[in-house]
């Protein structure tokens, strides 16, 4: 048992959820590729590379990169 969080290892690690790179990746495809996007579905993107990705992530630097160029292509068409 975990005193200063009040469960055990074994409850801790079915209260985790840990996404790999790959699934992140895909989540974050599926988010992009929505034909009806918008500013809602650029904000959910955003939230899931910080919070799914190590800032030093390469991945996610390449990510939000393209969100950042998907978001401008977005507020001139």
């Amino acid at each position: 048992m975990y005193p200063r969080i009040g469960c055990s290892a074994r409850d801790l690690l079915k209260e985790i959820e840990l996404l790999t790179e790959a699934t992140v990746e895909n989540m974050f495809r599926k988010l992009m590729n929505d034909p009806n996007r918008n500013e809602e579905t650029f904000d959910k993107a955003e939230e899931l590379l910080e919070e799914e990705l190590r800032p030093e992530s390469p991945l996610r630097h390449r990510l939000s990169v393209e969100l950042e160029e998907l978001r401008s292509l977005a507020a001139k068409g």
